[in-house]
């Protein structure tokens, strides 16, 4: 059974980090693409970031670009969330998630997804 696990989330200050991972079980990580979701109370579901098990490639929505950084272990274990610069509009539920067949992001879908980690960005 495909599971996934997200953890590193947690309270920090606006400017401030965090490292977020996603850990899965029932089938091997690195052999599928893998994305990052958010969700903000009140919001809808936003894609945020994604990696492909083809080539590495890595993807990031417009408003986290140049801030945040995805990126596997080197035994395609786990997947990376580097969250820099945060501002209090990131705070949100973060998630991960794949289809567990797609090898690139443009095609994959969030068939399988976790409990999610809560991230808050305050003063």
């Amino acid at each position: 059974q495909v599971q996934l696990v997200e953890s590193g989330g947690g309270l920090v200050q606006p400017g401030g980090s965090l490292r977020l991972s996603c850990a899965a079980s029932g089938f091997t990580l690195g052999y599928y693409a893998i994305g990052w979701f958010r969700q903000a109370p009140g919001k809808e579901r936003e894609g945020v970031s994604c990696i492909n098990s083809s080539d590495g490639s890595t993807y990031y929505a417009d408003s986290v670009k140049g801030r945040f950084t995805i990126s596997r272990d080197n035994a395609k274990t786990t997947v990376y969330l580097q969250m820099n610069s945060l501002k209090p509009e990131d705070t949100a539920v973060y998630y991960c998630a794949t289809d567990g067949y797609s090898v690139g992001c443009d095609e994959v879908t969030d068939q399988y997804w976790g409990q999610g980690t809560q991230v808050t960005v305050s003063s």
